[in-house]
């Protein structure tokens, strides 16, 4: 959910890199950079707000997120200087019939911030400029309060200097916390076999660290929207821990622990029929084997490759003899950009060269392989804030999917290996056909379910929107494997190809063995020539994956009422969300 400030691409457009017109050179220095300010007084070209509070900023600014899929022109745009602006922006827009969207960094690819179309009585809500305070709360426990517009990287260094750390946390530092809880931000993490949690910590998403939080809700009392705090044990609290934007948070105290040092080793020696084998043949070089051996895998394949890349945490107190020790996060500078050999084979494909795809993917992995040698990244070890953080903003843009799918811990392979084994043939029929739908990597993690004890608050609720969130009816289940492809935006058949994994993702990974929820912030309900617009994945495959196994009054029509009942005017909502939520 919106992650970020409003953004601009300078130079080429995606538009244009996709219709074949842009050079190699542009696709390898894609970058998001601050879109212009245009204010009521100094170039605007919307009709100003009715009734705009004075004294409150105000500007038209571009919109796009971090795919470039969903853009919009020229939106209204404030940073509030303080929570008590937001709650007088709050009650404007709910005079003034406008919505109000928080924003944060904009990292994220679903409409849950604005869909494409967004009408003119909408202001964005900027949080990352001046809601950003950050107090560490010593102790034991131990905790952080933060409001929502803080970055992630900013969050993580704070709580460094004062000895405390996530145990997983997104790849990408440059999301706003807002927006990490907003969607169920997760890392990586299982505990490795015989593992116990440290205090403090967590294996499920970070939203399941919440202790209380403050939103602005509506208050019947004084007819007007106010600043509310709900602590975790509040029954309320279930819908706002993973609130999908229906709502503004605008602080949140969040349960810490001891920091740790980790060691990451990256391997690309390990054949992919070997990581991915099926159960019946797994051995320790299996993903499942890496997981029980350190409990924190990351795997990430490009298509018509022999070896994945590898990434194994693990946690060390002292630093191995053979690491090298990093002191700062992004240590894999060699993924910041595309090599000049990539740009040059991308922008062909894009461009109507698709049979390059194959081409392209090994130039990719062989970049991977020689840089961790060249940057000597292959074994490294520091702070956890150092070795989580490895996605930096210039990175290729690409568009995902994604699904967490509940299963017990003694299926992770089988969920991995029949996931393979598809995606592996399917690829290949449509490369039989001349069609590459698929330019970007498989890349597959696993982490834990929510559990609500994990935050030490007594009768904590359960994030009810969380894909992490226990099924008490599959006690037996206890991890979330999480599946995610990749490919630029606007590939020939990805649509089409997106639609048919979807669909096989829902039907198989079913029944006793095992359930799928999406990764709210990535792509979804795909009809075939567009994500987010399968009405049944939306209406009635969603909804209920979130009804089953819950208790009535504690599932997903219970958030979507709590959600309306705090904001019944729906000044936090969309399109988008009124179609998914209503």
């Amino acid at each position: 959910m919106a992650y970020g400030d409003d953004i601009t691409r300078t130079g080429v457009t995606r538009r244009a890199v996709l219709g074949g017109a842009a050079g190699a050179a542009a696709l390898s220095v894609l970058s998001w950079t601050p879109g212009a300010r245009l204010t009521p007084a100094a170039g605007a070209t919307l009709a100003a707000p009715p009734g705009y509070p004075a004294g409150l900023s105000l500007y038209q600014q571009t919109y796009e997120n971090w795919s470039g899929e969903i853009e919009a022109d020229g939106v209204w745009t404030s940073a509030p200087a303080s929570v008590a602006e937001v709650v007088t922006l709050a009650n404007w827009a709910r005079a003034s019939g406008w919505k109000i969207r928080p924003r944060g960094m904009s990292h994220n690819w679903s409409p849950l911030v604005i869909p494409p179309g967004t009408p003119s009585n909408t202001l964005l809500v900027d949080t990352t400029r001046h809601l950003t305070a950050v107090t560490v709360n010593p102790g034991s426990p131990a905790s952080v309060t933060a409001q929502t517009g803080v970055t992630m990287e900013s969050l993580l260094t704070t709580l460094e200097a004062a000895g405390y750390g996530l145990t997983a946390t997104p790849a990408p530092g440059d999301l706003s916390l807002g927006g990490v809880l907003a969607v169920d931000g997760h890392g990586t993490a299982v505990p490795k076999t015989g593992e116990t949690l440290t205090p403090g910590h967590t294996f499920g998403s970070v939203s399941n660290l919440v202790v209380r939080l403050k939103a602005v809700v509506w208050d019947a009392a004084s007819g007007q929207y106010v600043v509310r705090t709900f602590e975790r044990s509040d029954p309320a609290a279930a819908a706002l821990l993973v609130n999908l934007g229906r709502t503004f948070v605008t602080e949140v105290t969040l349960r810490v622990g001891a920091n740790k040092r980790l060691r990451c080793q990256s391997f690309y020696h390990i054949n992919v029929g070997t990581l991915f084998a099926p159960p019946a043949t797994a051995g320790s070089d299996s993903f499942a084997g890496y997981v029980n051996a350190t409990g924190r895998v990351e795997a990430i394949w490009f298509p018509f490759t022999t070896v994945p890349w590898l990434k194994v945490w693990s946690v060390a107190p002292s630093k191995p003899l053979l690491s090298r020790q990093v002191d700062g996060p992004y240590n894999y500078s060699f993924s910041d950009f595309l090599s000049k050999d990539a740009s040059d084979q991308l922008s062909q494909i894009v461009a109507g060269n698709a049979g390059l795809t194959p081409t392209f993917e090994n130039t990719q992995m062989a970049v991977v392989g020689s840089g961790l040698i060249v940057t000597g990244t292959w074994d490294i070890w520091g702070w956890s804030k150092n070795l989580l953080l490895y996605v930096r903003p210039t990175t290729l843009r690409v568009t995902a999917n994604g699904y967490a799918v509940l299963t017990s811990r003694n299926n992770i392979q089988r969920v991995v290996s029949e996931f393979y084994t598809y995606y592996q043939n399917a690829i290949g029929a449509y490369a039989a056909q001349g069609r590459y739908p698929m330019n970007g990597p498989l890349e597959i993690r696993v982490t834990g379910l929510d559990d609500p004890a994990d935050c030490q608050v007594g009768g904590a609720v359960s994030p009810q929107l969380s894909a992490l969130r226990q099924r008490p009816d599959h006690p037996e289940w206890n991890v979330a494997v999480w599946l995610d492809i990749l490919t630029v935006p606007g590939t020939p058949y990805s649509q089409q190809f997106y639609r048919e994994t979807e669909q096989w993702v829902l039907s198989n990974y079913s029944g006793s063995y095992a359930a799928v929820r999406p990764e709210w912030s990535k792509g979804w309900g795909y009809s075939g020539t567009a994500a987010w617009a399968d009405p049944t994945v939306r209406d009635i495959t969603i909804p209920n994956a979130y009804r089953a196994g819950q208790a009535a009054g504690d599932d997903w029509d219970t958030a979507v009422a709590t959600l309306d009942g705090l904001d019944p005017h729906k000044v936090f909502s969309n399109p988008f969300l009124a179609a998914l939520l209503d």
